[in-house]
């Protein structure tokens, strides 16, 4: 049923790869962007975080900031350079982090089909998120930040990428992080014939990249009355995005600290939680399960299990990022709205739960909770229900590259 369209893509030369491909602009700030990209001026990132190379202290949603992207841009296409392929392909995607393997297809998916629901969401966007990405791309009148899309696994698509993957890749490149990244290019012939295999799966989903999504519909509209001859076959009616089977997926903890016990001493605040939740000391912060919530507090790990029936709850309230919050987080420690509170923060990913220790020995926040990770099965469930979930409820490893493969439009 959804399209996923065969491309011309601007691909760097397979020399140049390793230099160019970058992490995407939202996982790191202008600091750790500027220290990446030191050293290499072929970094996407002196195009997707243009600040870097900018008077310390810019408005990052400036004018000339976006100029300055378009200028990268332009800059990099040349020195790297950046290639457009005379034909349109469909390319395989596969990243490998440790022992942890995805393989991912490169290709167009439509904005019209994200606006009508059949590239489904499970996120709320942020408008200054969305009006930032809608700047950028039309900067540079290409997608260079692909959508990351999962599907429920299918075996006719399986075959054909197992295929391609046995081919000589174009590229195959380990980045500092320790990622391997590889891109095979797939015959037009043999594009087809998967996106013929894609139209046949029900939908997609969006796992990241929900403010991409939503710029690049407000891209097709900004474009679409410009063009007097407009059918919607353009390419600005189509946007960059990979898809993975739903079963290679990987979702790492997305973990909570707070900066105070909400008014509470210590003996206070544990009496609070131990209405909601059994407390029992334990020896570290690694949650096994569903339904296992850690807590550090005044150096000292707990496991908390909740005392609400789980089978009275929906699939949005079941979820442990939510119960966490309807029961410990708004009640007792006063975070009633997580997006924009200013007393709680989110550590995702990779960083462990040594970093969440870190930051309340340090004194920064004066408690931590580690959770289980929410799964793929329930994104989309919750995706399938129309539902939202809470915000910082997955964390996603390995991260897309920027650069890999761009979109023109």
């Amino acid at each position: 049923m959804p399209v996923f369209a065969a491309f011309h893509g601007l691909v760097p030369t397979p020399e140049r790869a390793a230099q160019v491909a970058a992490v995407p602009y939202d996982v790191v700030n202008t600091e750790e962007a500027a220290e990446l990209a030191a050293g290499n001026p072929l970094s996407f990132l002196h195009i997707s975080r243009a600040e870097i190379d900018m008077a310390p202290g810019i408005d990052l949603h400036s004018d000339e900031v976006y100029e300055q992207s378009r200028a990268a841009f332009a800059r990099i296409r040349s020195e790297a350079p950046l290639l457009t392929d005379g034909e349109k392909h469909l390319y395989i995607y596969q990243q490998q982090m440790n022992d942890h393997i995805q393989t991912g297809v490169v290709g167009c998916a439509s904005s019209a089909e994200y606006v009508a629901g059949i590239i489904k969401k499970h996120e709320k966007t942020r408008k200054d998120k969305e009006d930032d990405r809608t700047r950028q791309v039309m900067a540079l009148r290409s997608h260079t930040g692909p959508a990351f899309f999962t599907y429920r696994g299918d075996a006719a698509i399986n075959a054909i990428v197992e295929e391609g993957c046995r081919q000589e890749p174009y590229f195959n490149f380990v980045a500092p992080d320790g990622i391997r990244h590889t891109l095979w290019r797939l015959d037009p012939a043999v594009s087809l014939t998967l996106q013929a295999a894609f139209e046949k799966i029900p939908c997609f989903y969006i796992a990241d990249g929900h403010h991409r999504s939503a710029a690049a519909a407000r891209v097709a509209g900004e474009c679409a009355p410009h063009n007097p001859d407009h059918n919607g076959s353009e390419e600005y009616n189509y946007f960059l995005a990979v898809a993975f089977p739903a079963e290679q997926l990987q979702i790492l903890p997305y973990n909570r600290v707070v900066k105070s016990l909400n008014g509470r001493d210590k003996a206070a605040y544990l009496q609070a939680v131990g209405e909601k939740f059994d407390i029992v000391p334990c020896g570290d912060g690694t949650a096994r399960g569903k339904g296992d919530f850690r807590m550090y507090l005044d150096g000292q790990w707990y496991q908390l299990t909740a005392k609400v029936d789980e089978s009275t709850l929906d699939v949005i309230n079941r979820l442990d990022v939510s119960i966490l919050q309807n029961e410990l987080l708004a009640p007792v420690l006063g975070i009633d709205d997580p997006r924009t509170s200013q007393m709680i923060d989110f550590v995702g990913g990779l960083r462990g739960t040594g970093e969440l220790e870190k930051r309340v020995d340090s004194g920064e926040c004066k408690v931590a909770f580690s959770l289980y990770p929410t799964t793929v099965e329930q994104l989309m469930a919750i995706a399938d229900a129309g539902a939202i979930m809470p915000p910082k409820s997955t964390w996603f490893e390995p991260k897309l590259r920027d650069g890999i493969v761009c979109h023109d439009f």
